[in-house]
């Protein structure tokens, strides 16, 4: 029986590594990539059964390129793991239509359970938020109240990609996009997100968790 494919998304190398060793047996582990931008164009190129990808990433975090991923016309199951229990990372990320969301510190058998899960088309929540989440739905009919949510796919790139310190020319090469382009959406998020100026970007995206 022809193993499954995994395509893996960590920049620390050997925490991918230590799960490409967890899930080699089983499945066949297609490529490892260290990036959001990345991860979105390999998707798209690999088309695996399974993606596996750490929330917080360089260039484009988890959630954002979850949400790219989901928009193509690629099929894969998405299972995002994550340092951080706050309820509005995992509410995102289901939002967005993640199959899977586990904490890195959950038992390695933990992953290999979600695995089996978004494969049987079910989505696998951690149990050490499952209940939370739920309540938090309920509260507030599952509505995000994250401030990020008010900008567009590509200003929250622009913005992640500021607030690692990255300047205006460099984003644009990142993107392959004009400089001018890049100042506009400065500009546009500013404008959107109230801000008194664009110096103010990079401490709103700090305070708010983009990076």
């Amino acid at each position: 029986m022809q193993k499954k494919t995994v395509l893996l998304a960590d920049d620390h190398v050997m925490v991918a590594e230590g799960i490409k060793n967890l899930l080699g047996q089983d499945y066949e582990v297609l490529e490892i990539v260290e990036d959001g931008n990345t991860l979105v164009q390999q998707a798209k190129a690999l088309n695996p059964d399974i993606i596996v990808s750490d929330i917080s990433m360089p260039i484009m975090n988890g959630i954002n390129a979850a949400e790219k991923i989901l928009a193509s016309e690629c099929s894969s199951k998405i299972i995002l793991l994550t340092m951080h229990p706050e309820l509005k990372y995992a509410m995102k990320a289901l939002d967005v239509g993640v199959h899977g969301y586990l904490l890195k510190h959950a038992a390695p058998e933990e992953l290999l359970i979600a695995i089996k899960t978004v494969l049987k088309n079910k989505t696998y929540i951690t149990p050490t938020l499952a209940a939370d989440i739920m309540d938090a739905y309920k509260n507030n009919q599952g509505q995000s109240d994250d401030p990020f949510d008010l900008l567009t796919a590509r200003q929250r790139q622009v913005l992640q990609l500021l607030a690692e310190s990255h300047s205006a020319k460099e984003i644009a090469n990142i993107l392959n996009v004009s400089s001018r382009t890049v100042e506009f959406h400065k500009y546009k998020m500013v404008e959107v997100l109230k801000l008194n100026s664009a110096s103010e970007l990079v401490p709103f995206a700090i305070k708010n968790g983009l990076v």
